[in-house]
């Protein structure tokens, strides 16, 4: 029988995350410092907001932007803490999470062969996305030193005839770091220099620590060439809501509508509710579970530090990116034998593009209990591995 499945699957590299959380599944008392979620549950009053849409009928398709009175929320928000202003009616798409944005956006810009370039290490989805669309991803490494953000002259040494977009991820997921209002003014330069669009996801644009984040399109001259991705699912702890959004130039906007349209209709309606109590009434629980997180944050870089596996603050994210090179294992053998051995899960800094070789992702967004006791763990596997 012949192969049904297309190269471009054949060959798509498997997500290092799940490999690790493939092995968790089938072991006992596992400390997990791997899952990109927040332990805790949604508030009570988004969760009561969609039941209520529930039992109100609202069962049924929304137009494929999604509910404008969410749309306005959305744009109400945006200009609120940023200063952009986005017309809800043509410039905002509510998609399914930040994960279908991807896939919009990419799917909408790529020809056969165009390039994004993508600094990483950054989340696993990114590259294959922009392969499965059938462009060409041009990874460009980030550094501890340069406190993981990009390199400016990187990008601008990396752009072909054929790139189309830069893409940007910050706060960083894996590394926590936090881009700087310098760093992405000398991005936007390049980007207008070089009439290239700029891809800029912001989904933990909430959970930032004692720095500010810089929304991509509030700079100079980027509101029109910047698309904005963004979501509910980290600051509101609505993962399995799934449900982002994406602002845009209509004339961009209007094509990620026009594939969303034919490919999921549109996003959950019982999320949509949800999402519009969450910006009404939200923010103080935001403000509790970032405060929550920081406290764990000081508690995991300080530990690692102290343990020896150099760990640079993180001003973003719920995660650490410490070095665990300084075993002699790569990355993938220290998480593979701390995991079997200590019973700690992280995942490798590799699974994030190759700028991650010798580090490993750990998230805080668990108790500061487990915390503490992941960390004893670490310290009898270093102590063992004579790591110290």
């Amino acid at each position: 029988m012949k192969e049904f499945l297309a190269d471009k699957i054949t060959q798509l590299k498997p997500s290092g995350i799940r490999k690790f959380f493939d092995i968790v599944a089938t072991m006992k008392d596992v400390i997990s410092l791997g899952i990109g979620e927040p332990d805790f549950a949604t508030p009570e009053p988004i969760i009561r907001a969609g039941i209520k849409s529930l039992e109100m009928g609202e069962t049924h398709y929304t137009s494929n932007q999604g509910l404008i009175k969410l749309r306005e929320a959305v744009a109400d928000q945006i200009h609120k803490l940023y200063g952009v202003n986005y017309d809800p009616a043509t410039e905002i798409l509510m998609s399914v999470g930040v994960s279908e944005a991807l896939y919009l956006i990419f799917t909408a810009i790529l020809d056969p062969g165009d390039e994004v370039i993508i600094p990483n290490p950054c989340f696993v989805s990114y590259q294959a996305e922009v392969d499965l669309a059938g462009g060409v991803a041009v990874e460009i490494p980030t550094f501890m030193k340069d406190n993981f953000e990009p390199e400016p002259d990187l990008i601008e040494r990396a752009i072909t005839p054929r790139t189309k977009a830069i893409f940007i991820g910050y706060p960083n997921n894996p590394t926590g770091a936090v881009a700087s209002r310098e760093t992405l003014l000398r991005i936007a330069e390049i980007a207008e220099k070089h009439d290239l669009l700029v891809i800029s996801d912001e989904i933990y644009d909430r959970l930032v620590y004692g720095v500010e984040h810089i929304c991509f399109p509030s700079l100079p001259n980027m509101r029109e060439r910047s698309v904005l991705l963004g979501g509910f699912s980290k600051a509101y702890a609505m993962t399995g809501w799934r449900i982002g959004y994406v602002a845009a130039p209509a004339h961009i906007l209007q094509g990620l509508v026009r594939i969303h349209q034919y490919t999921v209709m549109s996003a959950p309606t019982v999320s949509q509710y949800a999402a519009i109590e969450a910006l009404r009434v939200g923010e103080p629980y935001v403000q509790q579970m970032l405060a929550e997180y920081d406290r764990r944050r000081k508690l995991i870089v300080k530990g690692f530090n102290r343990l020896g596996l150099d760990t640079f603050e993180p001003k973003g994210a719920f995660y650490a990116f410490p070095k665990v090179s300084n075993c002699g294992l790569s990355d993938e053998e220290f998480c593979d034998r701390l995991l079997k051995e200590a019973g700690v899960a992280m995942v490798p800094g590799t699974a994030f593009g190759a700028a991650g070789a010798g580090f490993a992702r750990a998230s805080y967004a668990t108790s500061y209990e487990k915390i503490e006791e992941a960390l004893q763990r670490i310290e009898t596997f270093l102590k063992k591995n004579t790591c110290q």
